[in-house]
C-alpha cells in the first residue's frame, strides 16, 4: 500500500512540475515546420527558467527577424520582435535600463551574423549581463533557404544553385576572439543538455553566447540533418576542465559539433558592475 501511494505521489509532484513548467509557454500555437529543432530549444528554455524560479514579468526575450524572430510570441513572458540584426543592442539598452531584469537576445545565424555582425564585438568587449541564444541552422530558412553566414561551403541553396563559394565563419571562434566571457554551444536534439547550459548562462553575470546547432528540415535534408548532428554531436565536458582561452579555440576550431562550455571566465565583472565602481571614484 505504501508502495502504491509512493507512486502515487511521485507521479502527482512529475504532474505538478510539468505544470509548471508549462507556465512559460504562451497560448499561441508556434509556426515552425514540423521537426524544427526550435522546439527543443524553446523545451529548454521553458525548463531552464523553472528550475531558475525566474519571474514571468521580470523575464523579457527579444528577437530580430528570421523563423527565430517569433520566438518571443511562444514564451509567455515579455517580448520584443525587432528589426533584422537588431536583437542584441535592443536587448543591451534594456538590459542597462532595467538590471533587475533577466533578458534574452535570440537570433538566428543569418540574423545575427549577417547584417547583425556588427553589434557582436561590442556586446562581449562591454561584458553586458545579457544570454545570448544563436539559433544556428546554416541557412535562412523563414526566406526560402538562401546561404548564410555559416553555410558550409559549396552546399547547394536557392541563392546558390551550384554551390556555396564563401567559407562560413564559425560562431565559437567568433565569440571567442571578440572577446566574450561565457561561450558555449548547445544542440537542439538534447533538450536536457542544452537547459543545463542555458542555466550556467542566465546565472553568469555577465555576456554569455550560446550557440545552438539545429537543422533546417525544410531547407537542408544533406547536411545539417538530425542524423548527421546525431552521429557527430561530441560532448566536451571532459576535456574542458580548464576553460582557458588556447583550449576553446583549439577545440572550436577542432570539433565543429563539439557541445559544452568553451569558455568561462568568472572573474571579469559585468559592464554596470564597471559603471558603479567608476561612479564611487567620483
Amino acid at each position: 500500500m505504501e508502495e502504491i501511494r509512493s507512486a502515487y505521489l511521485d507521479e502527482t509532484l512529475d504532474t505538478v512540475r510539468a505544470a509548471d513548467f508549462l507556465q512559460y509557454r504562451s497560448k499561441d500555437l508556434p509556426t515552425w515546420c514540423p521537426g524544427c529543432g526550435y522546439f527543443g530549444i524553446v523545451d529548454a528554455l521553458y525548463r531552464a527558467c523553472r528550475e531558475l524560479d525566474l519571474k514571468q514579468e521580470n523575464i523579457v526575450t527579444v528577437s530580430g527577424i528570421g523563423c527565430s524572430g517569433r520566438t518571443p510570441i511562444f514564451i509567455n513572458t515579455y517580448g520584443f520582435h525587432t528589426l533584422h540584426g537588431r536583437s542584441i543592442p535592443v536587448a543591451t539598452g534594456l538590459k542597462l535600463a532595467r538590471e533587475d531584469l533577466t533578458v534574452f537576445a535570440v537570433a538566428g545565424d543569418g540574423d545575427a551574423l549577417g547584417i547583425g555582425g556588427g553589434h557582436l564585438p561590442h556586446v562581449a568587449r562591454k561584458n553586458i549581463n545579457i544570454t545570448f541564444l544563436l539559433f544556428d541552422n546554416s541557412i535562412y530558412g523563414l526566406t526560402k533557404g538562401q546561404s548564410s553566414s555559416t553555410t558550409p561551403h559549396e552546399m547547394k541553396t536557392s541563392s546558390h544553385p551550384a554551390g556555396n563559394p564563401d567559407t562560413p565563419l564559425n560562431p565559437i571562434r567568433l565569440a571567442l576572439a571578440y572577446g566574450a566571457s561565457f561561450v558555449a554551444r548547445g544542440y537542439a536534439g538534447d533538450p536536457q543538455g542544452l537547459k543545463d547550459i542555458i542555466k550556467n548562462g542566465i546565472l553568469y553575470q555577465g555576456f554569455s553566447f550560446i550557440q545552438i546547432l539545429t537543422p533546417c528540415v525544410t531547407f537542408d535534408k544533406e547536411n545539417r540533418t538530425w542524423k548527421n548532428l546525431k552521429e557527430n554531436v561530441v560532448d566536451l565536458t571532459p576535456r574542458m576542465e580548464e576553460k582557458n582561452m588556447e583550449t576553446a579555440m583549439r577545440l572550436a576550431q577542432n570539433e565543429p559539433h563539439g557541445v559544452g562550455i568553451f569558455f568561462w571566465d568568472k572573474k571579469r565583472p559585468h559592464y554596470q558592475e564597471i559603471l558603479r565602481n567608476l561612479n564611487k571614484g567620483n
